[in-house]
């Protein structure tokens, strides 16, 4: 009991919205390993911090259909969440990766609500940057970054208005459901998982805003195994949409969805008509799309 007392101490302490995030400093590697061009970018935030980002142009060659922004999930940096993106350039869509403050080589620390100055920055760049103009505008968000797109977005209406689509990957609903869900998965914690989940800050969660986010086409991806964001998230988030939105099952480990080309492949089709799409049912439904020729249809290998 005093081993617990002084966990929820420091908890307590370190200031609740430090619990969503776990930033790794530097940089592994560079989307040159995946074979990808790419632009180091570096965007500043209102309050004056300076965050880093990578620009992948579309492939060469490719007409371009479009740009995505890709916001990561709450772990790593940049290097780690190339997986959710690598393949997008190719298929004709260039995308802006950005590192959050404290994440990677930017700079500061994070904490909410200074985060969403990093969203509003990278809104900002691509507001500046002349490939982008003209062309339709996607969010895709990851885990703790699709969250935060939400009430983001929520809070900013002209940016929806901005977008074509936006995307969801293995995104909780409420962070205080997901902490207690973690808890419960473990023996020391799992009497306490009640108490303990009330540090984890909730306000911001998607579920208390996606129900006011209108006009934009939403697709939801959500695995049946994810181990750590559980499914249920994915439903919530779903049934409180407005529409037009596309609740899509998958299956593999948390925000793993691209490294199957079949998710890919129904993202692509998504976006080719976001307000009229209406889910994949069966994996045969997709027999119109090409299987990969090459090895630059598989995702990146991570470093050893």
């Amino acid at each position: 009991m005093r081993i617990l007392g002084i966990i929820c101490l420091l908890l307590a302490l370190s200031g609740c919205s430090s619990l969503l995030f776990y930033p790794e400093p530097g940089q592994l590697f560079t989307p040159e390993k995946a074979k990808l061009e790419y632009r180091d970018v570096t965007l500043t935030t209102a309050d004056g911090v300076r965050l880093h980002g990578w620009w992948l142009p579309a492939k060469k060659g490719v007409e371009v259909k479009g740009t995505v922004l890709h916001l990561h999930g709450n772990g790593g940096n940049l290097p780690m969440h190339l997986g959710g993106s690598w393949w997008l350039p190719k298929q004709g869509y260039q995308v802006l990766l950005v590192d959050y403050r404290g994440y990677g080589l930017s700079e500061g620390e994070p904490s909410l609500p200074a985060i969403y100055q990093d969203i509003d920055a990278a809104f900002k760049w691509l507001d500046e940057a002349p490939e982008v103009k003209g062309k339709p505008l996607i969010l895709l968000g990851q885990s703790l970054g699709g969250s935060m797109a939400v009430h983001y977005l929520v809070q900013h209406p002209e940016r929806q208005k901005q977008l074509k689509a936006l995307v969801l990957d293995g995104v909780p609903a409420s962070y205080r459901d997901v902490g207690r869900f973690a808890l419960s998965n473990s023996w020391v914690f799992w009497a306490f998982q009640v108490p303990l989940s009330w540090l984890v800050p909730d306000g911001d969660s998607a579920i208390n805003s996606i129900a006011q986010l209108n006009g934009v086409p939403k697709l939801i991806y959500h695995s049946i195994d994810d181990p750590i964001v559980p499914l249920s998230n994915g439903i919530r988030l779903y049934q409180a949409a407005p529409p037009p939105r596309v609740l899509q099952l998958t299956r593999g480990g948390h925000v793993q969805t691209f490294a199957d080309p079949v998710w890919r492949k129904v993202m692509l089709r998504f976006l080719e008509d976001p307000q009229h799409f209406n889910g994949l049912r069966r994996l045969g439904e997709i027999p119109n799309y090409p299987a990969p020729q090459n090895s630059e249809d598989e995702p990146p290998e991570s470093p050893q």
